[in-house]
């Protein structure tokens, strides 16, 4: 389709009418092309500073794509990244979600995150994470589930905070139904979901860069354990270390490396 010269206008626009003119495209869009197989739209998008509009398409093939993760957490995975169309539980130290969001951006990809007012957004920043691609909805109050429901039609990545609540089955089916028929992932946090198709926990196992109460923090040790539908709970030890005001993630050898209990949460 051959693209018409945008007027003064339309390049005028602001905030709130672009988003708009997104949700009316949306709207447009079938979720199912005949009741069995995802459809396969074409979404139009002018980022803003861009002057062609970049395509977004969600496709049966999509769910098959995989979103890339920082490298030791990759090791742990069957595929070495997120697989479009699921939903994954992150739990734990909160520098392994925000990684996960880092690396994704990074790669060019959109998340949106929802209900997390906290989110350590310098910490995004310093892991190599692109702030012009994240969206941010801190207080969804009720319609938490609605809003990542909507938001999976445009984003890569979608966050749900749950705020320590649980979303019931027959819910949390019908918002997976639509990360898989969108080819977008959803991850899920601080909350109960029920059967997601990927679980990573963490927590802090030390810190480098101390010695006997002196020193300066130059990297933290996370233990991740990774475990899914179809293959063995994995487990690593990790580091992210400052590395010239940029925070980088490296494996750290340890003896035994598979096949343990889950780890709890970071405090």
């Amino acid at each position: 389709m051959s693209e018409q010269p945008h007027s003064s206008a339309e390049t005028t626009l602001t905030k709130a009418e672009k988003l708009e003119q997104l949700r009316r495209k949306m709207a447009s869009i079938p979720a199912r092309s005949d009741g069995t197989e995802p459809a396969t739209p074409s979404v139009m998008l002018k980022p803003v500073g861009e002057k062609e509009p970049t395509p977004i398409v969600a496709t049966a093939q999509s769910t098959l794509r995989m979103l890339p993760v920082p490298a030791p957490i990759g090791d742990l995975l069957p595929r070495g990244g997120l697989a479009r169309g699921t939903v994954v539980s992150v739990d734990g130290a909160a520098s392994v979600l925000i990684g996960l969001l880092a690396t994704v951006t990074a790669a060019g990809g959109h998340v949106a995150v929802i209900g997390m007012p906290g989110l350590g957004l310098l910490a995004f920043h310093e892991q190599g994470g692109d702030l012009a691609k994240v969206a941010l909805v801190p207080q969804p109050k009720g319609a938490a589930i609605d809003c990542a429901a909507i938001l999976l039609e445009g984003f890569d990545v979608v966050v749900l905070g749950l705020a320590g609540g649980a979303v019931t089955p027959s819910r949390g089916r019908a918002v997976a139904a639509r990360a898989r028929s969108k080819g977008s992932l959803l991850i899920v946090t601080e909350g109960q979901w029920d059967g997601p198709d990927l679980r990573i926990s963490s927590r802090v196992a030390g810190y480098t860069g101390l010695s006997a109460g002196r020193g300066r923090v130059t990297g933290i040790q996370l233990d991740v354990a990774a475990a899914g539908k179809g293959f063995q709970q994995q487990t690593g030890r990790m580091e992210i270390r400052d590395d010239a005001g940029q925070l980088r993630w490296n494996p750290v050898d340890t003896p035994h490396v598979t096949a343990t209990t889950p780890l709890r949460a970071a405090l």
